[in-house]
């Protein structure tokens, strides 16, 4: 037998709420929704997506998880975000990448407008804000430099993952449509 992994969003206040998603669609709000509400906009300043929370949840039949890993085909870079504009990766000077469960915190931001930075001083993600490197772009997480996102070693049914927390940066030069989609991977040692 094997172990099963559903991958969750969680949204809400915490500790969240998590919902099992086959796709996330980074928005203004704090919904998790596949729909054309409260889209990313292109301003006269930076915009941001509200961030995403994102783990494993770990079923069925093993042993023990570990070494989780998170990455992207490399070519998000595809999407017309402008300059600067990027799908930012939470990030820690040390240590795993990924948030804690007690960690999580609700994404927050002006809905229909911006969400949050991660990286910012005062509203950000707590968990990354106080790093010295903040975010970084996930584009960079590939299949041959994956991030760590969670050493911890998992043997019971069911357990739940830390989170890589994502976000849409989008700069003042971006150019409009709907972004076609992409795809980011999780990857675990299971025995």
């Amino acid at each position: 037998m094997a172990a099963t992994y559903a991958v969750q969003r969680y949204t809400g206040v915490s500790p969240g709420s998590a919902a099992t998603i086959t796709n996330c669609r980074l928005r203004t709000d704090d919904a998790n929704t596949s729909d054309l509400t409260n889209p990313c906009i292109i301003d006269t300043v930076k915009r941001y997506s509200y961030w995403a929370s994102i783990n494993l949840n770990i079923t069925g039949t093993f042993t023990q998880v570990s070494n989780i890993r998170h990455y992207s085909a490399g070519d998000l870079n595809t999407w017309t975000l402008g300059t600067t504009g990027m799908i930012a990766r939470g990030n820690r000077d040390s240590g795993d990448i990924g948030c804690p469960l007690a960690s999580y915190q609700q994404a927050l931001g002006t809905a229909g407008t911006t969400g949050y930075s991660i990286a910012d001083a005062v509203n950000g993600h707590t968990y990354y804000n106080g790093q010295t490197t903040k975010t970084t772009n996930l584009n960079s997480d590939t299949s041959g430099s994956p991030a760590t996102i969670d050493t911890s070693l998992y043997t019971t049914n069911p357990s739940n993952t830390k989170f890589v927390v994502i976000q849409a940066v989008i700069d003042t030069d971006a150019t409009q449509g709907v972004m076609s989609a992409k795809t980011l991977t999780f990857k675990v040692d299971e025995i």
